[in-house]
């Protein structure tokens, strides 16, 4: 059996696997408030527990930040997470710490067609590396490098570069966020769930966009990205749409400057939890708009194939993949090979 993990500073979502005929199989799957812990490890123990104490071969983590020698200290909760320490704590010899969005690109191919929404088919036959971004509750970017005959998934920490606004409202949005922030204001302000919020209350407060008072309640007894997004989509209230509009057009915007850095011929993929549930405003338009409004270089956008990831445990799928590879490495076992 391989564990895998998906940690945020929120939760954190445990699966395990098994490969069927050389394919990964879901086993089961269960998600626990990271806050409620001491640490990873007392979750993964009632975890699998709960899971009858199943015999796990290897087990990877995907963890949002940059891993050093096995090692990383989280940001948004007081653990410190080392691949050594976990490997002889849960007694699991082959166990690995990951980017979360490393772990996103090793799912991607683990995908099926009905798992992925082509936004945009590009040129046919399109090879060469590929850019993901996944907007969430932060906004992740990863580098997927073509090697002749796969794609190898780097770690990065492009969406906390200089937001850079295009056109005027974005020049206002910036100086907004720059006073509230009380300086630098990175992509992930703007293009996130925390992004989303940020643009609604520029909007209201600076451009004086109205708020009903029965969103305002809702707003405090929901998530308020759900319902900007849902009042968006019916265009029902002003403000939610124009926020939509703003943060659908920056998101495109950046996922086309990621493109161009990594010269993405082979496409660019949108993950996180953000995209899928706002399909309808993705699909009319103005995401690609902004993704391919480059300038002289445009063509080459337009020639980009471009999906959105629709999996909500792509990553999941990932550290499982890359937990057998490694472990196979190591020891010359596979169960993915084994299972042919």
């Amino acid at each position: 059996m391989i564990l895998a993990g998906d940690v945020g500073g929120t939760k954190v979502h445990l699966a395990l696997y098994q490969f069927d005929h050389g394919r990964l199989s879901h086993v089961r799957d269960e998600k626990f408030p990271s806050h409620e812990y001491a640490g990873l490890e007392d979750i993964v123990r009632k975890f699998l527990i709960e899971s009858g104490d199943p015999e796990v071969t290897a087990g990877c983590f995907g963890v949002p930040g940059p891993v050093r020698g096995g090692r990383l200290k989280l940001t948004n909760l007081p653990w410190v997470l080392d691949s050594r320490e976990l490997s002889l704590a849960l007694k699991i010899e082959h166990l690995f710490l990951i980017n979360d969005l490393e772990a996103n690109g090793y799912g991607i191919p683990e995908l099926s067609p009905e798992q992925v929404y082509e936004l945009r088919p590009g040129a046919p036959g399109s090879v060469g590396n590929r850019g993901l971004v996944s907007a969430g509750t932060g906004l992740g970017e990863a580098i997927l490098v073509w090697n002749g005959k796969l794609h190898v998934p780097m770690a990065s920490e492009g969406g906390h570069c200089d937001f850079a606004p295009r056109n005027e409202i974005e020049i206002e949005l910036l100086r907004y966020l720059q006073r509230i922030l009380k300086g630098r204001v990175s992509f992930e302000r703007v293009v996130s769930g925390l992004g989303m919020r940020n643009i609604y209350a520029f909007l209201r407060d600076e451009k004086g966009l109205e708020e009903p008072d029965w969103i305002k309640e809702r707003m405090l007894a929901e998530d308020p990205n759900a319902i900007i997004s849902e009042l968006a989509e019916e265009g029902s209230n002003e403000l939610a749409v124009r926020t939509l509009d703003l943060f659908v057009s920056a998101y495109g915007a950046e996922a086309g400057n990621l493109a161009l850095k990594v010269l993405s011929a082979g496409g660019m993929y949108l993950g996180g939890g953000i995209a899928p549930k706002i399909l309808k405003k993705m699909k009319d338009g103005t995401f690609m708009k902004a993704f391919t409004d480059k300038g002289r270089l445009s063509d080459l956008l337009v020639q980009m194939p471009v999906r959105i990831i629709l999996e909500s445990r792509c990553a999941l799928m990932g550290a499982a993949a890359y937990a057998d590879a490694r472990a196979a490495e190591l020891s010359g076992e596979s169960v993915r090979a084994a299972s042919l």
